[in-house]
Order: structure tokens, then C-alpha cells, then sequence
């Protein structure tokens, strides 16, 4: 017990950067635990506190809100409750690793986690947590909490925290600031957008047991398109010219979501404020590069070369349960089963300012190789190999220049598209050149 509060110690002297020696600190901490009988955490923000210092600081052992997180915390303890949790599957060094995903919340506002080991973890939406030993780090320039092999989870009492309600939080201060499709990023709040509704719909959700009504659908401007929810009924209808002031952005399963609730002013502009439903429905073409630093998008085009195939692509099999890709005819949940034939590509597309993977379905796929399925396995059988499909896949496309439409989530290993369109692109080389040699000569006559 003497080395735990003399770590303890060190916390709260490193919090007050060294000008209270840790031996003063211990037998402070000593009396606050064992004369005045207060908890760990009041008895170390107290200190700091007491000694003019900031309790964000600390690091070990102390439960924190989500408020007070900043990125690059080791040791983060705190109490709170989930708010969406998924799953995926995602490719790293060794293999096929599983994670969890969503958003945490508290009292104070919410944060994206990450689980990166899975095992034993049995998350719901709704559950409140009482979290040790996570760590922090900056994404895309917003804190996001981690759980790793040092982390415990153990479920508290529903009622330990506030419920969580989509929308609340602090009122937004100040004028709103005006921006575009392009410019939403998760974490942007108190934002005035002009856009055209392009569809919506009235769903009733389940929030911590209730029932609430929310509004849903796409929004477009001139930049791009978004998803929305709102969480009043503002009378939306498809095709309104609205400017909305005091939206704010979350991400939802990896892309940027712009939400709005009774806080929010929303009013009706005229129809020519904006283009055209027809033209807003275009697909708009955007740079990878752009992409990384919105974090994501919904329905656009990239046209790059592809680079690469990854291990994964041509015929493989799934999971009749779980639907995710076998290895050596196992999963890595339902261990070995009869698993379900499939195609998809996973390939890497570089437009000259960054890469993403783009994932083709089936369809697709089938589409590229001009054969089906049936004619992949049948080949392969032939060939005693699947990988004889990859490599199909790698001749056709690797090296050679594509258009993909789709929506582009963000995580941690980067950009990927959910492909719904793609297309070898037909590149008339001379055409090309004579395009870029006047573009120079414009930027000499210009300079």
C-alpha cells in the first residue's frame, strides 16, 4: 500500500511540477485517505488544488470526465457510458485483427474509443463503465481514448451517471460560424451550414430506454454532402433551402455527421439560394488528401492509380454466422465452419496526394474479371489455389488508372471506401501531356 500512495505522490508532485516534495505530498495524502476519509481522487485534486495547481495534470489512478481529457495521458481512469459501440475487422501486420469502436459519454460531453483487444469485452449501448488504465492520443486533432492490454472495464449501476441524451450539453456562446460541407470535421460545434435537404426520414431510436423521435437524412451545398440527424422536429422537408445556426459535428462509424436539436435556429431560405437537387445529387470528385483531413466523406469520387492489391482480394470465404472472411477455412469467432463463397478487392489507390483503400463487393468485382463467381471457384479448383483469382485482379488493375465513387470512412490505419462504382479509366496519354504543357505554359505567362 506505502508504494502504491508513493506513486501516487510522484503523480501529484509531477502535476505541480516538482515545487512540493513528495515526501510533504505523501503525508498529506496519508491524512486525506486515513484521518479525513475521502476518496483517492478528491484526496489528489484536492492537493493539487491546495498547492495552486492544475488537477488535469494528473495522470495515475485518477478518474477524470471527459472534459478534462487532453491527448497523451498513459493512465487514464474514468467513469462513463456507452454510447454507440461497433465492430470491424481490420488488417494489420500478422493477419486479420478484430476492434471495437464508438463513442463514450458523461455528464460533460463525449469522446471516440477504440478497443484493440476484444477479448472478454462485452460492450452494449447504454452500459456505464467504470474504465482503468486507458490512454489518450490526438486523432486528426481531437482527443480519443484507447483501451489496450492494460485496460479493465467493470459495469456500474445505471443510474452511477447521468443519462446521456443526443444534443445536450453547454448552450453554444457566441455567433455561430458559417461553413461549408467541406469544412465539417468531427468536433466542430456551434456551426451555421446553408444547404438543400435531399432526403429525410422520421425514425423513432431507443436512448437509454426511451423513446425519442429523430429526424434523418443527407444534406448538400455546392462542397459536398453530409448525413444529419435532428433531434427536433424543425418540419424538414425534401428539397428546402435551410441555414441552420448552432449544428455541431460527430463522426458515426467513421464519417462526419452534422446534428442539430432545440438548441439550434433553422430557417427556410429561397429555392435559388442553392443549386438544384439534380446537380447537388452529383458525386463530387475530392483529393485523398482532402479526405484525410476532413476525416471521411459520403458518396464521392477519387480517380488515382492503383498501387496495390492486398492479400484478401479474389475469391474468398466468409462466416455463415458472422459473415467475416475465413483463414484457413476458420473464424476467428465461430472457429472451423463451412464457410460461403465470395469476390472482393481490397486495393490501393494513390491520386498523388495520398492512398486509400477502396473495397469492392461482389458485383463489382465480378464486373472487372467478366466472370461470376461460380466461374471464379470453378477456376480455382482448376488451379488447386484461390490466389490464382488475386492475381487475375493484380494483372488488370494494378498500375492502372481507376475512377471509384463511394463513402469514405477514417480510423486509425487510414482512409477507406466502401466502393458502389468503379471503372477502369481509358487515358489518352497524348492528350494528357498537351493538357499539362499548357497549364505550365499558363503558370509562366502568369509568373
Amino acid at each position: 500500500m506505502q508504494e502504491e500512495i508513493a506513486s501516487h505522490a510522484r503523480d501529484i508532485s509531477r502535476a505541480l511540477g516538482g515545487k512540493v516534495s513528495e515526501k510533504e505530498i505523501e503525508n498529506e495524502l496519508n491524512n486525506y485517505l486515513n484521518v479525513y476519509r475521502v476518496s483517492l481522487d478528491t484526496a489528489k485534486r484536492s492537493i493539487v488544488r491546495k498547492h495552486g495547481g492544475d488537477p488535469t495534470g494528473l495522470q495515475l489512478g485518477v478518474s477524470k470526465t471527459i472534459k478534462e481529457l487532453i491527448p497523451g495521458e498513459q493512465s487514464v481512469d474514468m467513469l462513463c457510458r456507452i454510447v454507440s459501440v461497433d465492430g470491424r475487422q481490420i488488417d494489420v501486420e500478422g493477419g486479420a485483427k478484430d476492434i471495437l469502436y464508438g463513442i463514450l459519454g458523461d455528464q460533460t460531453g463525449t469522446v471516440p474509443f477504440t478497443a484493440w483487444v476484444v477479448e472478454g469485452l462485452d460492450l452494449h449501448k447504454g452500459d456505464v463503465v467504470r474504465v482503468r488504465n486507458a490512454y489518450t492520443k490526438e486523432f486528426r486533432g481531437q482527443v480519443q481514448v484507447n483501451f489496450g492490454n492494460r485496460t479493465t472495464l467493470a459495469k456500474e449501476s445505471a443510474d452511477a451517471l447521468p443519462p446521456y441524451e443526443p444534443g445536450k450539453g453547454s448552450v453554444p456562446r457566441g455567433p455561430p460560424t458559417p461553413m461549408k460541407v467541406v469544412d465539417l470535421k468531427e468536433g466542430s460545434s456551434n456551426v451555421s451550414l446553408i444547404v438543400r435537404v435531399l432526403d429525410v426520414e422520421k425514425r423513432e431510436v431507443q436512448v437509454n430506454g426511451d423513446a425519442k423521435t429523430v429526424f434523418s437524412g443527407t444534406f448538400a451545398d455546392e462542397t459536398g454532402k453530409v448525413k444529419f440527424s435532428a433531434w427536433k422536429d424543425f418540419s424538414i422537408s425534401p428539397s428546402d433551402t435551410l441555414k441552420i445556426e448552432g449544428g455541431y459535428v460527430k463522426a458515426w462509424r467513421g464519417i462526419p455527421q452534422f446534428s442539430f436539436d432545440e438548441r439550434s435556429a433553422v430557417s427556410k431560405l429561397e429555392a435559388s439560394t442553392l443549386p438544384t437537387v439534380e446537380e447537388l445529387e452529383k458525386s463530387p470528385r475530392v483529393w485523398i488528401e482532402d479526405l484525410a483531413e476532413r476525416g471521411g466523406a459520403i458518396d464521392v469520387v477519387v480517380r488515382g492509380i492503383v498501387i496495390d492489391i492486398k492479400e484478401g482480394s479474389g475469391l474468398v470465404y466468409r462466416c455463415p454466422e458472422c459473415k467475416r472472411v475465413l483463414r484457413k477455412m476458420a473464424c476467428r469467432i465461430h472457429g472451423e465452419v463451412q464457410g460461403t463463397p465470395d469476390l472482393r478487392v481490397k486495393a490501393v489507390v494513390d491520386d498523388g496526394s495520398g492512398a486509400l483503400i477502396a473495397v469492392l463487393g461482389k458485383e463489382l468485382t465480378e464486373g472487372l474479371l467478366g466472370k461470376t463467381l461460380e466461374a471464379c471457384i470453378t477456376e480455382a479448383k482448376e488451379n488447386m489455389s484461390q490466389e490464382v483469382v488475386r492475381d487475375q485482379l493484380a494483372d488488370l488493375l494494378v498500375a492502372q488508372p481507376v475512377e471509384v465513387r463511394g463513402n469514405v470512412t477514417s480510423d486509425d490505419y487510414g482512409l477507406m471506401m466502401i466502393v458502389d462504382g468503379a471503372k477502369i479509366l481509358k487515358v489518352d496519354v497524348e492528350q494528357e501531356a498537351r493538357a499539362m504543357l499548357e497549364e505550365l505554359e499558363g503558370l509562366e505567362d502568369t509568373a
